[in-house]
């Protein structure tokens, strides 16, 4: 038996849906916070912080290979080259903090960039300016731990803004829209004077933009972006720049295929796009131009919906912000760096200026001459001290036994040719500079200000505004569709379409449009009008349904095979397509015996005469029926009785007839005679 004190602990089993729901939760944490969402603090992703980390590794002016800069990457993404050199191109298409050689691919026409062993980069000067600085970088160990790589970068520039950032990850998503960077620098500086700003995105493609809705980047905005279409000549536009994630040839595509399904009509299309976007619409004669402007919004990627949805990590966890909050993040963080910056210049300017007032006294006052004799290093440092006693007032801090240890350094050379009055005009230098940095702490945001006037009047050179701002209706699509169609049915079989051109033709129709069909029993449908679609067997009335037009329906059935004859008048307006409405009791053998239908509630208030089937104890054969003294209700009212009599047709009363017959009761029935003596 074993020893009951040497036994081990039986270790204790989780069950695999706990296992399962920790191991996801940190698989999602590890998309959400190392590849998805930029941080608030540089505004990079890690792919991209690593590439430019790299980048700034491999710094010497001339260009890199991006091959080369992927590999040297590897060394902190653990991931595979593909996502880096994507990543890559994507900043280098930015033209911003990459300056890049080569052929990087056209976001204008969609085409690719060339492999990367054939395409160079290399850091801008804006990027070395604004998102390095190794003194004020926080630093953690890479992957493998072989080497550092940061944090986050020290950024004195809303990056996320200017570039746009999206990224799908467990559970959120990030879509950040691009601003204009002139545009970023004023808000920045607003924020800095506390003053009221706005900004809104602008895209490289150019367009126009409706930003009515854009809800600060937040979620539940929106921003509507159009192509900018010019009228050259009478049935001929131009589009000019196209909406933001769209390309000449998507654009291309979409509006002949919005041509083939007859939303839009189009001639001819030439894509002429090169370093501009250039794409040439003809329309076919006979058409409207304004019309056609219209559909092409309507139907076409000439008008595109954005929704935006500005999401960073903050604090080590996903936040939703307004951009309006991360650009004051930004500009104070800008102001907390500068001031970080100025913090330990002044503290190296101090240095330099005690050093060199160490030196100049170690020298002029010949202090060195005192170590001549010593012979042991005890016995220097304890002479250089003496020398140094009736000198320490004239310093601004105490000196140290390694500024001492440091005198020793200097080389008899330097000695001899020391030069006093250079000396003093260095010291001056210095002394000036430190009165600089410690007059520019003291006016931080005027400091920080003019910094961001600076980079303004450096890079933002041939940086206006490419989307223009305005506000446009919403094109609703049945009110700019062209009906060119024609809607043709075969009753009998029971179908509809635009291509049944053998037969019954009913009416113009677009190829947007519904179709409303009545049967013979009773039922209706609703459905999507096609080339050719079921509409129900034994038709009686079909036509193009506009939902927001209701046309006015009179109806008379036989509730089923030997009931009474109903009467109702009713609207259809919300409906379900493809769902098949009973319009009547639903009792088996019910027949329609009329159904009409009319535009306006005028024209459905008409008289019909409903023939009754020979009887003896009738004594007459006909009722009329005036619908108009019939309550028009829903499509789902049964009707009221119009004769308990089996009714053998109805007709129409022509229009000088009605006129003269006075209007009759529809709940009215016939007298009958009374029964004849035996």
């Amino acid at each position: 038996m074993p020893d009951p004190e040497h036994t081990e602990p039986i270790p204790t089993q989780q069950p695999l849906k706990g296992m399962y729901s920790d191991w996801f939760l940190d698989y999602a944490s590890y998309v959400i916070l190392e590849r998805a969402v930029p941080h608030i603090n540089d505004g990079l992703k890690p792919v991209q912080r690593r590439i430019l980390h790299s980048l700034k590794e491999k710094d010497d002016g001339r260009f890199n290979k991006v091959a080369n800069i992927i590999g040297h990457t590897m060394q902190y993404h653990p991931h595979g080259d593909q996502a880096i050199g994507d990543a890559l191109v994507n900043m280098g298409q930015k033209e911003l903090v990459v300056d890049t050689q080569g052929n990087w691919g056209n976001v204008l026409t969609g085409d690719s960039a060339a492999a990367p062993r054939y395409i160079e980069t290399r850091l801008s000067k804006f990027a070395n300016e604004v998102l390095f600085n190794p003194k004020t970088t926080t630093w953690a160990a890479s992957y493998d731990g072989r080497n550092k790589e940061p944090v986050s970068l020290p950024a004195k520039f809303p990056l996320v803004l200017a570039h746009g950032a999206e990224g799908i990850a467990v559970g959120l998503a990030c879509k950040i829209l691009p601003h204009n960077f002139n545009e970023l620098i004023d808000a920045c500086i607003s924020v800095l004077r506390k003053e009221e700003f706005e900004i809104f995105p602008d895209f490289m493609q150019g367009g126009i933009a409706d930003v009515s809705e854009y809800n600060d980047g937040l979620r539940g905005g929106k921003i509507r972006v159009r192509a900018k279409i010019e009228r050259a000549k009478a049935r001929h536009l131009i589009i000019r720049e196209i909406p933001y994630g769209t390309t000449a040839s998507s654009l291309c595509d979409s509006i002949l295929k919005a041509n083939e399904k007859g939303k839009v009509r189009v001639s001819r299309l030439e894509d002429c796009t090169a370093e501009h976007v250039e794409i040439h619409v003809y329309l076919p004669a006979g058409v409207d131009t304004d019309q056609m402007l219209q559909a092409l919004y309507a139907f076409t990627d000439c008008e595109v919906s954005i929704s935006p949805n500005a999401c960073v990590i903050q604090d080590n966890k996903p936040r939703f912000l307004g951009v309006s909050e991360i650009l004051q993040h930004s500009a104070k963080q800008t102001r907390a760096l500068i001031k970080q910056e100025q913090e330990i210049r002044l503290g190296e300017l101090e240095e330099k200026w005690h050093f060199s007032s160490l030196e100049k006294i170690f020298i002029e006052n010949r202090i060195y001459r005192r170590i001549e004799e010593c012979e042991t290093w005890e016995a220097v440092i304890e002479e250089i001290w003496i020398g140094f006693k009736p000198f320490l007032k004239l310093l601004q801090r105490k000196v140290t036994e390694e500024d001492i240890v440091r005198l020793t350094e200097i080389k008899i050379k330097r000695i001899s040719k020391y030069d006093a009055f250079k000396a003093d005009e260095y010291i001056k230098g210095i002394e000036d500079q430190i009165a600089e940095t410690k007059r520019n702490l003291r006016n931080l945001t005027k400091f920080t200000i003019k910094y961001y006037e600076s980079i303004k009047e450096r890079y933002g050179k041939d940086r206006d505004r490419r989307t223009e701002l305005n506000s446009f209706d919403k094109v609703e699509a049945k009110q700019v569709v062209v009906a060119n169609d024609t809607l043709y049915v075969n009753r009998k079989e029971g179908m509809a379409g635009w291509s049944m051109k053998r037969d019954e033709a009913v009416e113009k129709c677009s190829r947007l449009d519904d179709v409303i069909a009545f049967s013979r029993d009773g039922t209706m449908r609703v459905v999507k009008i096609a080339d050719k679609v079921f509409i129900g067997k034994d038709n009686i009335v079909c036509s193009v349904f506009k939902r927001d037009e209701p046309k006015t329906y009179n109806m008379i059935y036989k509730d089923g095979r030997g009931g009474r004859a109903m009467v109702k008048r009713f609207q259809v307006s919300g409906v379900t397509r493809d769902k098949l409405y009973d319009l009547t009791k639903g009792t088996a053998g019910t027949r329609v015996l009329w159904l009409s239908e009319h535009e306006t509630e005028e024209d459905a208030n008409i008289i019909v005469r409903v023939h009754l089937r020979s009887d003896l104890r009738l004594r007459n054969f006909q009722i009329d029926c005036n619908f108009g003294e019939i309550a028009i209700k829903g499509r789902g009212a049964k009707g009221n009785i119009l004769t308990k009599h089996p009714v053998d047709r109805v007709s129409r009363i022509p229009k000088a007839e009605q006129e003269e017959i006075a209007g009759s009761v529809a709940e009215e029935e016939p007298a009958e005679e009374p029964p004849k003596k035996k």
